[in-house]
């Protein structure tokens, strides 16, 4: 059995998907450094606006709350970064192959049709 959280996974699904455990390692680990980036940057911005309190005089809850906040969108961006990372680690471990980014199915084609298109009243367009 792999413990994946406080949950035991199937034998049998971990077999199905032999990346599993690696992926879940992953994944703990990105969550953990967003953790992480909140706490430090939580704690280095409320020191440095407190060295900064006699230029910019604001009450401690404001320095708290924009503490918080810019640490928020800070560590919610580095948690996406590395769980970007741990999917395309999860296709790479179940396909083989890392996925394309950069095609896509759904932008134009840069070959020309073979017949030209008529408008409804007969008009050929180029």
């Amino acid at each position: 059995m792999v413990n994946l959280g406080l949950t035991k996974v199937d034998d049998a699904l971990v077999e199905k998907h032999p990346g599993l455990q690696t992926y879940a390692a992953c994944q703990s680990r990105a969550f953990m450094k967003g953790t992480g980036s909140f706490i430090i940057g939580t704690a280095s911005l409320f020191f440095a606006q407190q060295a900064l309190q006699k230029r910019l005089p604001y009450p401690l809850q404001w320095n708290l709350l924009v503490s918080i906040l810019a640490s928020s969108v800070f560590s919610y961006s580095v948690t996406r970064w590395e769980t970007m990372k741990c999917t395309d680690l999860w296709v790479f471990l179940e396909k083989g192959g890392l996925p394309d980014s950069n095609s896509s199915n759904d932008g134009p084609s840069l070959t020309t049709p073979a017949d030209p298109k008529v408008t409804k009243y007969g008009d050929t367009m180029e």
